[in-house]
């Protein structure tokens, strides 16, 4: 069996153009673009090229990128004051404050901060509350992007056995909350699950999100299974996924291939998600299901 590569990258130019395809009729009911606002403190090279990307791709969508760099010494009462004159600029509909941060800051006293409305990071204990629950609230990006990319190559979800791997507040959890949701029957695993290769030999999905690169191995898949990998592993030998691809192409159905796979989607959901809050803050009717 030779999988189906799962093209996150072409996905993701679809979903940026259909966001952007959106913009005119908000700015003709509102009279202005939806704005995100990025906070980036220091200098870290990883996280400048991301908000770099993130500017880049919110213009090119049609909305406002506002970006605010502070000096790594910036103390906590300077971040939380950004963020509250950010929550109460109406013009601001996302707030996005990249991460890690400086050592001597407190990242959880700032996400607290964010109004969950604008939370399009979907990280605020609110917006986790709510996609426990099933209210409409912010999701994250990352396991939201993973949702679009089963259901464009699986169709309806109901029914599919699912295995998570990983448990973590921006991945794991929030994407077996998405894919309960869908009506999966849902195993969340990790690292120290006993006999992993058990759970996997019955899942029709899986995800891994687990950090650990090649973690995954093919034999261990069930035979046509669809494969999310949002590992990003940087080896001797490149980025690689939390799945051993090679292997794992070969019994799987479809499989998405790291890079190229779920990371482009991330910055696409993104700003969706700041479609959404905007629509939602100045309740200008959207259809949510067509982006």
């Amino acid at each position: 069996m030779s999988a189906t590569i799962i093209d996150g990258k072409a996905f993701a130019a679809d979903l940026r153009e259909r966001v952007a395809s959106h913009v005119p009729a908000f700015h003709a009911a509102t009279g202005r673009n939806p704005g995100l606002a990025v906070v980036l403190v220091g200098e870290d090279p990883a996280s400048a090229v991301y908000v770099r990307n993130k500017g880049k791709m919110t213009r090119a969508a049609g909305m406002e990128s506002i970006e605010h760099r502070l000096d790594a010494k910036v103390s906590q009462d300077e971040l939380n004051a950004l963020v509250d004159r950010l929550n109460a600029d109406p013009t601001v509909d996302g707030i996005l404050v990249q991460l890690p941060l400086p050592g001597h800051l407190d990242a959880d006293e700032v996400l607290l901060r964010i109004d969950p409305d604008k939370d399009v990071d979907g990280f605020h204990p609110v917006n986790a509350g709510r996609l426990a629950t099933g209210l409409p609230g912010m999701v994250p990006c990352t396991p939201l992007g993973c949702v679009m990319l089963l259901e464009d190559q699986l169709g309806d979800l109901s029914g599919k056995d699912a295995v998570v791997i990983g448990r973590s507040n921006i991945v794991g959890k929030p994407m077996a909350a998405l894919l309960t949701a869908r009506s999966c029957t849902v195993t969340v695993a990790h690292s120290r699950t006993r006999n992993l290769p058990h759970y996997l030999k019955h899942a029709d999905i899986v995800v891994a999100a687990v950090g650990r690169p090649q973690f995954v191995h093919g034999e261990w898949l069930k035979p046509g299974a669809t494969v999310i990998d949002v590992g990003i592993n940087r080896t001797e030998d490149g980025l690689v996924g939390d799945v051993d691809f090679d292997s794992a192409a070969s019994v799987a159905g479809a499989i998405t291939p790291v890079p190229g796979g779920v990371g482009p989607m991330t910055i696409a959901v993104l700003l969706r998600n700041t479609l959404v809050a905007a629509h939602r803050r100045e309740g200008v009717p959207l259809d949510e299901n067509a982006i």
